[in-house]
């Protein structure tokens, strides 16, 4: 998927010993800049760790709920509370069975995720 950054989005950084860390874009600490070579995110002032900028095509967009509703489009038909977490449901698509399909997770936004990737999926 096409990623534009925007302040507020999360990304994480693969195989740079960041594990389970959520970076999150500002314009005061991090900022996406576009080059004539590409886009780069950019660390202003981190001062922690020797990491001035890396490629964006190197980081991990995480899109939050309503970035992940937004994706699904007219598919999205709602999102239900269920025990043990949350379902979000699907409109069929044109050629696939008269049923909405389910996606089940612990968290919402985890359902939207799963929903997000078996839309792309097809």
């Amino acid at each position: 998927m096409e990623w534009t950054p925007r302040s507020g989005d999360r990304f994480a950084v693969p195989d740079r010993d960041l594990d389970g860390e959520v970076f999150v874009v500002s314009e005061m600490t991090i900022e996406p800049v576009e080059l004539e070579t590409g886009g780069i995110v950019r660390f202003n002032g981190t001062t922690e760790w020797a990491l001035d900028s890396i490629a964006q095509d190197e980081v991990i967009w995480l899109p939050h709920e309503a970035q992940l509703r937004a994706l699904l489009g007219e598919r999205f038909l709602r999102l239900e509370k269920v025990p043990g977490g949350f379902a979000v449901e699907l409109e069929p698509e044109d050629g696939e069975p008269a049923a909405a399909s389910r996606h089940v997770d612990i968290d919402a936004e985890r359902a939207y995720a799963r929903a997000l990737l078996a839309v792309l999926s097809n």
